[in-house]
């Protein structure tokens, strides 16, 4: 689930993965490997992404269905 609301939430913004990864200070190829689960995505990168697209880390980790942060 986790890999999929990262995906989704880039494609809602129409961005690629290389912007992504501009965005979190990494390569491309790291990013790609979040999206697709062959690599965990640390704590810090997490809060990056929640940060990143306004949304709770409990959204992006599946615990919540509700994107708001509380």
């Amino acid at each position: 689930m986790v890999y999929k609301r990262i995906r989704d939430l880039r494609e809602d913004r129409d961005l690629t993965q290389k912007d992504m990864a501009e965005a979190l200070r990494c390569s491309q190829q790291v990013y790609s490997n979040y999206e697709l689960g062959q690599r965990d995505i640390p704590t810090d990168i997490l809060i990056k992404l929640s940060k990143f697209h306004n949304v709770s880390v409990d959204y992006i980790l599946g615990i919540s269905n509700n994107p708001k942060i509380k």
